[in-house]
């Protein structure tokens, strides 16, 4: 480690004068990298996990993992050639000015194969306040500009996901222009010899290295004098003992914000998820697609997302609230259990469902190590110390609650304050509403006030907010403004390829029913078949793959 260390800080000059066409030509040698161990990389996270290339499961080790990689090497590619060209990365939408003073980008769709494939979809990067039009391109790759500081940064990477480490590295080294030190999760280090394979163009330049450890490793590395900055994706309190340390004075430094770490950190630290259902005329067949909506957002990776769906909240006079929570049991009824591969998952899962005796158990957890899916319905929201609202389960466990309110408009805010007062983190929440609602001006006014006044850092309408995740030119991190001592979703972001430095928030939006179905879905036939081919897509793209791409999904 040692050794690494020393090596990097010896290049990170050197890396810091590699100009932004080479870097694009660098990027364009690594999405054919990383596209040849793709099959590589699927096969051992579907060992690890515990599933079968042709379970349609399997499609998310593709989409979480390879997909992700690629489309973002690509996007970075395209935005590097920008900045050679013209000192910025070219915005593909239009800039506007909402009432409210905030700067807002068009960042999706970005091409004619994103506008097929993503039908009505289309994103919005939200700037903090101060941000006018006329600099917003002096917010752009600031790291490219005269006086742009480098350093060695230490990014640790997450057990679960297997795209999060990958993505966090490439963020450090082409956006923030540092050289890395990668230390691989103990849960996955089995992807430590491919990611180095696949980066082979990094590590010959001596800017990448990757290291192996756990917590012992970790500590000490944090605490290196050699390394600059340091960047992790997992636990709000893992994030508090690199900090503050852990022992007896732990919690009195925390209060008296007296750091043993005082070099930049930057972190993705989770979140409790809503999920806001504003009321509406829904049909029976909306209550099914968004039932499949919601336990998708729960049950892809077995639960142990970030994203995942943690509090579905509705309307207490909704009518059809009973139904819709219908569906989701009949959902979850259906979707085989899943391997609890990431550790404590069994105590997190026990330690709810003690403090719930109501707890819904789903699915035959036959196999040695799953576990079912739990929902844990009507919860009281004026019971703000329920471990439900303020802690992340991470596991297969989502739970509901409904709020009183004379109207829908009411509502959505009565929504927007809970989820912004009541649950812990700020990195994403979804809103589900029906089109035939948003043509109440009232309500649309109420939707649209909910999305500038939700603290997340993404928001997603009628899509799972982890599409944000997945677009790469979205920004992906915390709601801005969180200090060490209440540190929640953490600080700063990734993805962001247009390399935004002063991003608020990233917006989704999505029609409230799409087809074919989505290949993330949980109810999808084909993902297992479909999810390979998009993720080829991305590492080439042509009209036959397309084709072949459109051919396959409607059967899904």
């Amino acid at each position: 480690m040692d050794a690494a260390i020393g090596l990097l800080a010896a290049r990170r000059r050197a890396w810091a004068g590699v100009g932004p066409a080479e870097r694009a030509a660098i990027l364009d040698g690594l999405l054919a990298d990383f596209a040849a161990v793709s099959d590589d990389w699927v096969a051992a996270s579907l060992l690890h996990k515990g599933l079968e290339p042709h379970m349609p499961a399997s499609g998310e080790e593709w989409v979480a993992g390879p997909f992700i990689v690629l489309r973002n090497i690509r996007l970075l590619r395209d935005a590097l050639a920008d900045v050679a060209s013209g000192g910025a990365p070219r915005i593909p939408g239009p800039v506007w000015t909402r009432s409210d003073g905030r700067v807002v980008a068009g960042v999706f769709p970005v091409s004619v194969w994103d506008r097929l494939f993503y039908s009505g979809v289309s994103a919005e990067v939200w700037m903090q306040r101060g941000v006018t039009p006329d600099g917003l391109t002096e917010t752009q790759a600031v790291a490219y500009r005269a006086g742009g500081q480098t350093g060695v940064v230490l990014v640790l990477g997450a057990g679960n996901v297997s795209s999060i480490g990958p993505l966090d590295a490439l963020y450090k080294l082409f956006v923030e222009n540092k050289v890395v030190l990668y230390k691989a999760h103990p849960v996955n280090d089995y992807l430590g010899p491919l990611m180095e394979r696949a980066f082979r163009r990094l590590v010959d330049r001596d800017v990448l290295r990757i290291v192996y450890g756990g917590g012992a490793e970790g500590a000490y590395l944090c605490q290196h004098a050699g390394v600059d900055e340091i960047h992790i994706t997992g636990s709000d309190k893992t994030y508090e003992a690199i900090v503050f340390g852990t022992g007896p004075d732990a919690g009195a430094r925390m209060a008296e914000r007296r750091p043993l770490v005082t070099k930049r950190i930057t972190a993705e630290l989770g979140n409790v998820s809503p999920v806001i259902v504003v009321p509406g005329p829904w049909s029976a067949a909306d209550i099914r697609y968004q039932a499949a909506n919601v336990v998708s957002m729960l049950t892809n990776n077995a639960g142990f997302n970030c994203n995942a769906a943690r509090v579905i909240v509705q309307h207490a006079a909704w009518p059809q609230r009973a139904a819709l929570l219908e569906a989701v049991r009949g959902v979850l009824a259906k979707v085989p259990a899943r391997r609890a591969y990431y550790p404590g998952a069994v105590g997190r899962d026990a330690a709810f469902r003690e403090t719930h005796p109501q707890a819904e158990r789903f699915g035959d957890a036959a196999e040695a190590g799953a576990l079912p899916w739990t929902l844990i319905a009507g919860l009281d929201p004026h019971d703000p110390s329920d471990m439900c609202f303020h802690t992340e389960a991470f596991c297969g466990l989502v739970a509901e609650t409904a709020l009183d309110a004379a109207g829908v408009a009411e509502y959505v805010a009565s929504a927007v304050r809970f989820c912004n007062e009541t649950l812990w983190g700020t990195l994403n929440a979804t809103i589900l509403v029906h089109p035939r609602s948003l043509a109440d001006p009232a309500v649309r006014d109420a939707v649209e006030r909910a999305i500038g006044d939700l603290r997340y850092g993404s928001v997603s309408i009628n899509h799972w907010a982890a599409l944000s995740y997945a677009l790469g030119i979205t920004t992906w991190g915390a709601y801005p403004g969180h200090t060490p001592d209440d540190i929640q979703s953490g600080a700063g972001v990734v993805h962001n390829t247009l390399m935004f430095s002063r991003p608020e928030k990233s917006v989704v939006r999505a029609p409230f029913r799409v087809w074919p179905t989505p290949p993330w879905f949980v109810t999808n036939r084909v993902a297992h078949r479909l999810l390979p081919k998009l993720t080829r897509f991305e590492a080439r793209p042509s009209a036959l793959k397309a084709l072949g791409i459109f051919l396959t999904a409607v059967r899904g």
